[in-house]
């Protein structure tokens, strides 16, 4: 069974009310025995769907008609964008335990865990410049490289000399996550982080040790802001979604 199929086989039964494909991110809301839940994801496309060749999202104006497995099962697609819906549905139908979430970012957490260790983190996140004087080597994997980075193609050298290793969660959606997961060292602490990251123990089966992901607290907002270009920190500046880190506890004390 792969990482797709067990998360699917996890989510709560619901009906889809509405999807929002926005520039930087996707938004599903739903309707749960536990209210009005909303998923993330971000927005990718890849080049071969172009809009008037082959439509990245097929179904569009009728994706909120679908139902809640088929709409997850999206993350499947080739086409980013679809696979961006459907990854934003599970994390709307996810099963939530509270009890095991703790405000606390993935900012915060490899600051904390990162001193006088070697880091790699894929993707360059806003916090990276920040990171930087704390942790004894810090490595930026990036596809689209800013000033420091590394090539994305680098990550066969670097990721196995990591003691933590920070994965965007976008590469759930670009399907690069199994590759980058495969070069990790076995004693590595891996991080799942971003928005688009499902809150799951599933996830914990397929070497992740910490997922830093986010809840959103106010669904409707959300949907809102997202098919009006909202940014993340404006999601967190309004006070729609709480960022959240759920670590997996095993016997080797790896936290």
């Amino acid at each position: 069974m792969t990482l797709n199929e067990d998360l699917i086989q996890t989510l709560l039964p619901g009906k889809i009310l509405a999807v929002q494909v926005g520039f930087s991110r996707t938004a599903v809301l739903a309707k749960t025995s536990d209210g009005f839940r909303c998923g993330l994801a971000a927005t990718l496309s890849n080049p071969e769907f172009e809009h008037h060749r082959q439509p990245a999202v097929r179904s569009a104006g009728h994706l909120h008609e679908m139902q809640p497995i088929d709409l997850a099962g999206l993350i499947e697609s080739p086409s980013f964008t679809e696979v961006a819906v459907g990854l934003a549905t599970i994390n709307a139908l996810l099963p939530r335990n509270p009890d095991q979430w703790m405000d606390l970012n993935a900012e915060d957490y490899l600051a904390q865990k990162g001193v006088n260790k070697n880091v790699a983190v894929v993707g360059h996140f806003p916090f990276i410049d920040r990171l930087k004087p704390v942790v004894k080597n810090l490595w930026v994997l990036e596809l689209r490289q800013r000033e420091g980075d590394l090539p994305a193609q680098a990550a066969a050298e670097i990721i196995p000399q990591a003691d933590l290793v920070a994965i965007t969660a976008t590469t759930l959606i670009n399907k690069t996550f199994q590759g980058l997961i495969d070069l990790c060292r076995p004693d590595a602490n891996v991080l799942l982080i971003g928005p688009s990251a499902p809150l799951s123990p599933v996830l914990y089966n397929y070497g992740i040790d910490i997922l830093c992901g986010t809840i959103v607290t106010d669904p409707r907002a959300a949907l809102m802001g997202i098919g009006q270009g909202i940014s993340l920190k404006q999601l967190q500046q309004a006070g729609i979604v709480r960022l959240v880190t759920l670590k997996k506890e095993d016997n080797h004390g790896k936290r």
